[in-house]
């Protein structure tokens, strides 16, 4: 439904309200006075407070407004309010019900209602009694929510006691699609069961409890209306009028894209029972795919959630209500070296030709290091030692680069801080400068220390966001724009009240020759015959990305895809997160999270549109063709091509040499 048409049936429904149920029994709206209609003084026991209000001769309720509309960046609507329906019921006239009467009769109805709907309907105890003491005139809501059915079935029953009254209700049409993003609301109160007074609502509003519907929750609620309702000294209606007519919230515009959203949990949905997958437009910022998985329904959420239904989605041990795109950090592993490889190469500490041995370990201090393979691969420079994910090449490139260019440039692309979206929670994640691991653990970033950080383990945490957002801005070319989840707010007019600009939040110097190292490096990743991730191939398109295997809390592998494509002008940047079993050895980046990725791109590049490359900008802003990129041949040695290579999560450095048993002390002295 529209701003306009809601504004519209903002109207309408306070007046439906009212006329069905807060005027005397069979008075419409704008009749006059019913000179039969008159309220008898109740029995005994039950006595409403009504006689006792009767110089409250003009009440002012107010009407809440339509909450705004949440939509992807094409329009389609993402969260959007609906009519929903609840039954009440209308006490009869006149009112001489005593205590015993009142139960009585709410708890007949009540079981009219379940063998009609075929379900239980229970009453709240006292609520009923307390409701006709204090506001007899009004409807006691017995059932929330109705659906078309139970709604039919009523109206079928004829039941002059039942009324079936509309409210706003929320409604999330895509079902769990970004449900984590959109998040959910909550009623701000409950259906008042106290003496009238004014200002009352004539239904309780809605608040954002959690992600965009939080965020923006004062601009999605609108301002709300007012109805005027006079009565004469007998109780009376006299006269009602809507003084102010609510004002429909504004209508909150995305940058999501509600197609690639459905791809990517699908690929979730189908490839893990836990993770996180972001796909964003590196050209700007914008987050196109947002998801995380296990996925949330926000409708469950609507009008309430039931205790023991929350209580459900809290203790899952998949923990459902939990944004890992956002608030979980992980080790990064393997793809970190992506950014290792930044810093050296732009620093200048190496160069794209300089060769490192790959060996099955290599000696820091007193402990050896260990490469993922057990076997000697040779020198390499850095794109066939990114192509493999050599460990061994990356610590000796570490300790020659130094912690604080590495942590530089980790930083300068955006790690180690929050992206800033419009959510409520965000992981800053954690890049271990030298300071902080003096500080924390009492130790240097040196050594064995530099080693790990080098291969993206120690205490090196980034979100999915995050590392999206990295990958972004090495396949740009050095530009870190702000990531944009929300494009412009709009009135019911359509209407644009406020944008958020595309914004350019620094520019990284990355030399055309670390460009090509890094495209080339990551491109064999996914191509070369070395490569760990072949199962992120995509026809007709280079895919530029970098396999990552972790270790985390709970003896838990994480397994990451991230990268871009086309690699030679990317129109997405992606990261995805497979959090495996505890215990379970066989998690990998290639064969876990790659192949998540690669159902997302092939069906991404299905539009041809999508598979040409964009191209750079010079100084003047005019395009430059991109560079082709293309798959270096290994260079011949003794090691055979394997093509189902996974690598696996790093060992434990080792003393240099085994452990000695002490003599005994009777031995040395006797011999």
């Amino acid at each position: 439904m529209g701003g306009a048409a809601l504004l519209q049936s903002a109207t309408l429904l306070c007046f439906s309200f009212f006329g069905s149920v807060l005027f005397l029994h069979g008075q419409q709206p704008g009749s006059p006075p019913s000179e039969t209609a008159t309220v008898e003084a109740p029995a005994q026991g039950a006595s409403p407070t009504w006689d006792t209000q009767k110089q409250a001769r003009f009440w002012v309720f107010n009407i809440p407004a339509p909450r705004g509309q949440i939509c992807d960046r094409n329009g389609e609507p993402l969260a959007l309010q609906r009519m929903g329906y609840n039954l009440a019921l209308q006490f009869p006239r006149p009112f001489k019900f005593t205590e015993v009467e009142v139960n009585a009769f709410v708890a007949g109805e009540a079981q009219k209602l379940g063998e009609l709907l075929g379900r239980p309907v229970t009453t709240q105890p006292g609520a009923a009694l307390k409701h006709y003491r204090n506001r007899p005139l009004l409807p006691y809501i017995l059932l929330q929510n109705l659906n078309a059915k139970e709604q039919t079935k009523i109206k079928e029953a004829q039941n002059a006691n039942w009324e079936v009254l509309p409210f706003y209700a929320r409604h999330y049409p895509q079902g769990t699609l970004a449900g984590h993003a959109l998040g959910y609301v909550g009623r701000t109160g409950k259906f008042q069961d106290s003496p009238v007074e004014n200002n009352e609502s004539l239904w309780p509003d809605l608040e954002g409890r959690a992600g965009l519907e939080q965020t923006f929750d004062q601009l999605l609620r609108g301002e709300s209306g007012q109805l005027n309702v006079t009565y004469n000294g007998a109780g009376k209606k006299a006269s009602e009028q809507v003084s102010i007519t609510p004002i429909a919230g504004k209508h909150v515009i995305t940058t999501l894209d509600l197609s690639l959203q459905r791809s990517c949990e699908a690929a979730l949905a189908a490839g893990t029972k836990r993770g996180a997958m972001v796909v964003m437009d590196p050209q700007n910022g914008d987050i196109l795919a947002m998801a995380s998985w296990p996925p949330i329904n926000p409708n469950q959420f609507v009008p309430f959630i039931s205790d023991a239904d929350y209580a459900a989605l809290t203790k899952d041990k998949n923990e459902p209500l939990f944004p890992r795109y956002s608030m979980a950090s992980y080790p990064p592993g393997s793809t970190f070296k992506c950014f290792v490889g930044l810093a050296g190469l732009a620093s200048g500490k190496i160069s794209p030709t300089e060769e490192y041995e790959c060996a099955p370990g290599f000696q820091v201090g007193d402990r050896i290091f260990h490469n993922w393979k057990k076997t000697n691969t040779g020198n390499l420079n850095f794109a066939e030692a990114l192509e493999q994910s050599c460990n061994t090449w990356f610590y000796q490139a570490g300790l020659k680069i130094g912690a604080n260019v590495i942590t530089d440039y980790a930083n300068s692309v955006g790690f180690g801080e929050k992206t800033g979206i419009p959510i409520p929670d965000e992981s800053p994640g954690l890049i271990p400068t030298d300071e902080y691991m003096r500080q924390k653990h009492s130790v240097r970033m040196v050594g064995g220390q530099l080693a790990m950080l080098a291969i993206g383990q120690g205490s090196t945490e980034i979100t999915p966001l995050q590392m999206a957002q990295g990958m972004a801005v090495l396949g740009n070319g050095g530009v870190l724009y702000q990531s944009r989840l929300v494009q412009q707010i709009q009135d019911i007019t359509g209407e644009v009240v406020n944008a958020y600009n595309v914004r350019i939040k620094r520019r990284i110097e990355i030399p055309p020759e670390t460009q090509l190292a890094l495209r080339q490096g990551m491109l064999q990743v996914v191509a070369g015959s070395r490569g760990t991730a072949h199962q992120a191939k995509v026809d007709k398109v280079n895919v530029a990305g970098k396999t990552g295997t972790a270790q985390w809390h709970n003896n838990q592998t994480v397994a990451w895809f991230a990268g871009f494509a086309p690699a030679e002008g990317p129109r997405v940047a992606f990261a995805v997160v497979y959090e495996g079993d505890p215990h379970r050895n066989d998690v990998h980046g290639g064969s876990h999270a790659a192949p998540m990725v690669g159902k997302v791109l092939r069906e991404y590049f299905k539009n041809p549109a999508n598979i040409k490359p964009v191209p750079f900008k010079d100084e003047n802003g005019n395009d430059i063709e991109p560079a082709i990129i293309q798959i270096t041949p290994r260079k011949t040695d003794s090691v055979p091509t394997d093509s189902s290579d996974q690598e696996g999560v790093p060992q434990e450095p080792t003393p240099t040499t085994p452990k000695q048993t002490p003599t005994p002390f009777w031995k040395r002295i006797f011999g």
